[in-house]
């Protein structure tokens, strides 16, 4: 929760800082934010090469557990859709692509307004990538609180699946406390599947 939290403080002193043309030209004119995006995936992929039970994992893998992380992407996918009918705004592959973030707010949001500056314009690439910030870290938020209620209606896979791509790291604790230990394997099996889907699932709709 505190980090989720520390990151909108950030969004919101950068949205402070451009509007108040206090920044230096050269940090405005320049386009700095694919430099971060490889960095983010770069940082994505050390992450879970030095992941010291990644061997454990992958040797443990059966094809059932498979079904967590699918039903994690095709509901996310399928109510995106759903809802995306009701927004005029954003076509259904613009709710797709920040759907596709699936609670990782910093890799989506960036990769959304560099993908679809061409075809949307800066402005609008921009207002559609600070929508997937806020949409996916809401739901971060929304997995750590909610955690107790979704494992008490709705089964103990239930807060795993509202966790998304940070079921390895941030929700982990919450996911353990609530659904049990015998759920942190499947939590960060799913955890890492659902991380690597980010970027296939955001590019392939943010280029249709």
């Amino acid at each position: 929760m505190k980090g989720s939290l520390v990151i909108v403080a950030f969004f919101m002193l950068g949205c402070l800082l451009g509007w108040s043309d206090f920044l230096p030209a050269f940090l405005t004119e320049q386009n700095y934010t694919v430099y971060v995006l490889y960095l983010l995936m770069f940082q994505v992929g050390l992450s879970i090469g030095c992941d010291e039970k990644l061997k454990e994992i992958l040797g443990s893998i059966r094809p059932h557990l498979l079904l967590v992380p699918l039903a994690t992407i095709v509901g996310t996918l399928t109510a995106s859709a759903l809802i995306s009918f009701a927004i005029s705004r954003w076509s259904l592959a613009d709710c797709l692509a920040v759907s596709s973030g699936f609670a990782y707010y910093s890799l989506s949001s960036i990769l959304i307004t560099e993908l679809k500056e061409a075809s949307l314009g800066t402005q609008m690439a921009a207002e559609l990538g600070t929508v997937a910030l806020m949409a996916n870290i809401f739901r971060e938020i929304m997995a750590l609180l909610g955690a107790p209620l979704f494992a008490k209606y709705f089964g103990r896979l239930a807060p795993i699946c509202a966790g998304g791509a940070t079921t390895m790291d941030t929700t982990l604790p919450v996911i353990t406390r609530y659904s049990g230990k015998d759920m942190v394997f499947i939590s960060i099996f799913h955890g890492i599947l659902v991380d690597l889907s980010v970027p296939f699932f955001v590019s392939f709709f943010c280029l249709l």
